[in-house]
């Protein structure tokens, strides 16, 4: 009862901060959007002058040329034509990996944490999932937050009550007892009660258990971590934290009741113990070996590599070298060090790659800064925005209806300056989106 208290809360606080996304169309009104260049299917050579037809907040039909309201005779009244012929269109973006709650860490969230209520976390999570939908992000996974809040967002923006990116939510993340998602670590013990840990488990029957109560708790997909974390407080490492029959347990229940798997895993033993049991993706990945590829190659998950990550670490170190705590500091120190090497291994073995942040230690809205390093670190232009829409789509389940601009599919699309796949730094600046056919941002 607490938590579903909690959750109806941040509902209620959704419904306040419910923006209008424009005047209701009528029911069956037609949306051309005529493009310059348009690149319905990433990954294919862009088409050069087309227009998307949209009707009911789905794409209708992609064609040559520009269609304009005189091809409709009688009906062209009802038209509503959106002018991009002088941008580059493709689909809307995915980011696979956010935690929309918030963008503190390090001894500044450690304090939010216990200071700030569940109605102060919920207004930040409407605000960051705004900030990310500006910036051209019109779906993401949300890996793991508290108290419901972003379950309810998810809920809010489906129902349209509010402005936001689409969600797809793992409710809260589940690891052992100490593991890096107890978030009990780095308080005194006399905290340790007060403190939720309901998503702490030991052993394969209370690792079941942990699985069946965030689905309980309405989540899409489940979260796990098998080995320790860079932002947790405790000197235990990036090893394994998890013994083969707790990930077992875990993934196993997850599968049992259709919900994928995302593993937070640095370690390599913890990757190979995440794949052995079918884990659908891994996050971060930092210490990848052959032996992993090849794992990852047999199973088919996809990698997350979350190289955002860093550039949050540094400009909080800049602005405050004892932003972390000295265990975590040192962490971080090697994780900046290493950045990419694991991609750049992944990637030439021909490991299935998403897109995927970290956003919430990297900055929310900012999501785009992720593509300039997936290209630093070996992947094409073409590749990285690949990575944001087909792939991220197949990951998340959702390759039927988000991913690309097809017949049918959801009318998720944005619009950028420059041409992306000669310079895939224009995504960072997102003149124009639209979400299920309505325009939420047009700063032409």
């Amino acid at each position: 009862m607490k938590l579903s208290a909690r959750a109806a809360c941040a509902a209620a606080i959704a419904a306040v901060l419910s923006v209008a996304a424009g005047a209701a169309s009528a029911a069956d009104q037609l949306t051309i959007v005529q493009a310059g260049k348009l690149l319905d299917r990433p990954g294919q050579a862009p088409r050069t002058n087309a227009s998307v037809l949209i009707r009911n907040g789905k794409i209708e039909a992609v064609r040559d040329g520009f269609v304009g309201p005189e091809a409709f005779g009688a009906d062209a009244a009802s038209v509503q034509i959106v002018d991009l012929k002088d941008r580059f269109v493709l689909p809307g973006l995915i980011d696979s990996h956010v935690h929309l709650t918030s963008d503190r860490a390090g001894a500044e969230g450690q304090l939010a944490s216990v200071t700030d209520s569940v109605a102060d976390f919920a207004y930040e999570a409407a605000w960051n999932g705004q900030k990310t939908l500006a910036a051209g992000f019109t779906t993401v996974r949300n890996l793991g937050d508290e108290d419901g809040v972003t379950l309810a967002l998810r809920d809010a923006v489906a129902a349209g009550r509010i402005a936001g990116p689409r969600i797809v939510d793992a409710a809260t993340p589940i690891s052992t007892t100490s593991g890096h998602m107890d978030g009990r670590l780095g308080f005194k013990d006399d905290f340790y009660e007060a403190i939720p840990h309901d998503n702490v488990c030991d052993g394969p029957e209370s690792c079941r258990e942990a699985v069946r109560l965030q689905i309980g708790r309405g989540a899409d997909v489940i979260k796990i971590a098998t080995t320790g974390g860079v932002n947790s407080r405790l000197g235990a490492g990036l090893g394994a934290q998890m013994f083969d029959d707790e990930a077992k347990a875990l993934i196993e229940t997850a599968h049992l009741y259709g919900k994928k798997v995302a593993v937070h895993a640095h370690g390599a033993d913890g990757i190979k113990l995440a794949l052995r049991y079918g884990a659908d993706s891994i996050e971060h990945g930092t210490l990848m070996d052959e032996e992993s590829v090849k794992l990852f190659l047999k199973t088919g998950a996809y990698y997350v590599p979350t190289l955002s990550t860093v550039n949050g670490y540094k400009e909080r170190l800049a602005k405050d070298p004892n932003a972390y705590a000295p265990e975590v500091k040192a962490k971080i120190e090697w994780r900046i060090g290493i950045t990419g090497k694991s991609l750049k291994l992944a990637h030439d073995r021909g490991v299935k790659i998403a897109f995927g942040t970290d956003a919430g230690v990297s900055k929310h809205g900012r999501n785009a800064d992720e593509f300039e390093l997936l290209v630093q670190y070996g992947l094409t232009s073409s590749e990285a925005i690949q990575a944001a829409t087909t792939n991220a789509a197949d990951l998340l389940g959702l390759s039927s209806e988000i991913g690309s601009l097809e017949p049918g599919k959801r009318a998720d699309l944005i619009a950028v300056a420059g041409d992306p796949l000669a310079d895939v730094k224009v995504l960072k600046s997102v003149g124009f989106v639209m979400k299920d056919g309505k325009v939420f941002k047009d700063a032409r």
